[in-house]
């Protein structure tokens, strides 16, 4: 399908079905009934005087099915056995009056956040649930089996470790004490589903939670999000595999990396590397150290966290070990395209006291975010909770 050119008060964009969405562009094509359509309906600073025909809707505990006219409509329920936190605080005020801001997820428990019918794209997560890895995302797009995301909370919105740090990029933002945020561009085009599990041994009794989206067309060619969570110690496995085994035609979006590093000194000489359309041996993209991907240099010599790229927590390998590192880096203005498959690599390397590069047994999770057309290959089994804490 050619996407048409379009013009924005200032700019003009060729091409980009992802992009404009982020960049306040536009771009049109076909849906799936052939009709042109705009996309994206709405969103960035020089969009916002364009009218359409989107609709809004928002997704929370006051309202879980986004229906119009259907917000704050709880009614409290002092006899209610196993309520969430703050549930008894409207008892005195009734229907109206805050009566259930949160959910309560209990031990073993899945609860469907979205389940919505499209077309559409979602647009911001809003969420506060603990920062707990034992606490699972999952999205299904357009009927699905098999999840197109599964990560556990906290490292979906850049937070390793459990740790919390401030992130303030162009598509993920987090805000003291722990509000969790993302603005990926999420498109679907006949349903959406997304669950939480909480596979603690415990009861969550609070999370918050919103989920922003347009009912709009969306055009045939628009990629799927995609996101998926690895974990693996670089002693068994060096270079580190962030993604593999993806098939079809996409474009990768961005990595985070909760990497503990486990002996003193500098451990980023590593290499990332992307292998894609048939690439064995050699990648077809060779980045040059590990500082050098996420757009620093000569280490990281203190926290910064910019639109596209960041290191957020006040590591140091100089300190006793272990160290624990968050590092994002989003290709937002450099999407890596790919036509048939794609494979991600980074290698754990630093410097051994012989002035050589020597490689590391460090632990390394990860977060791969793309977009890509269905349907979308198997990912590996989620490590089980007890493999997902933490290096202490």
């Amino acid at each position: 399908m050619t996407m048409a050119r379009m013009k924005t008060w200032s700019l003009i964009w060729v091409g980009s079905c992802l992009l404009p969405v982020l960049l306040a562009g536009c771009c049109t094509g076909a849906n799936h009934k052939g009709e042109v359509v705009q996309f994206p309906p709405l969103g960035g600073l020089a969009n916002l005087p364009c009218l359409s025909e989107a609709r809004t809707r928002s997704i929370s505990a006051e309202n879980l099915t986004g229906a119009k006219g259907q917000g704050g409509m709880a009614i409290p329920n002092p006899a209610e056995p196993k309520p969430a936190a703050s549930a008894r605080a409207a008892d005195n005020l009734g229907q109206g009056w805050k009566v259930k801001p949160f959910l309560r997820v209990n031990a073993g428990e899945t609860v469907t956040l979205m389940d919505v019918d499209g077309p559409g794209v979602i647009q911001h997560i809003w969420m506060v649930e603990g920062l707990s890895r034992a606490n699972i995302l999952r999205f299904y797009w357009d009927g699905e089996t098999t999840p197109s995301v599964e990560v556990p909370a906290p490292d979906f919105f850049a937070v390793g470790h459990e740790m919390f740090a401030r992130v303030n990029s162009q598509t993920v933002i987090v805000n003291p004490a722990n509000a969790l945020n993302c603005y990926w561009p999420m498109p679907f085009k006949h349903h959406v589903r997304v669950t939480f599990s909480n596979e603690a041994g415990k009861d969550l009794e609070l999370l918050a939670f919103q989920i922003t989206y347009a009912l709009t067309e969306v055009p045939k060619s628009v990629g799927y999000f995609h996101a998926q969570w690895r974990r693996a110690d670089t002693a068994q496995q060096n270079p580190y595999v962030i993604l593999d085994g993806v098939q079809g035609k996409g474009r990768y979006a961005g990595t985070f990396l909760a990497w503990t590093q486990r002996r003193k000194g500098w451990f980023g000489e590593g290499e990332i590397k992307f292998f894609m359309d048939g690439d064995t041996q050699f990648p077809t993209i060779c980045g040059t150290g590990t500082e050098d991907y996420f757009c620093g240099s000569y280490g990281f010599p203190e926290p910064f966290t910019t639109a596209y790229s960041g290191t957020t927590l006040p590591a140091n390998g100089d300190h006793e070990p272990p160290s624990y590192w968050s590092l994002y880096r989003w290709h937002v203005l450099d999407p890596i395209c790919f036509d048939h498959d794609l494979k991600v690599t980074i290698q754990a390397l630093g410097w051994g006291d012989d002035g050589k590069y020597t490689l590391l047994s460090d632990d390394i999770a990860s977060v791969a975010y793309w977009y890509q057309a269905e349907p979308h290959a198997a990912f590996p089994a989620l490590p089980p909770l007890a493999r997902r804490g933490k290096v202490k």
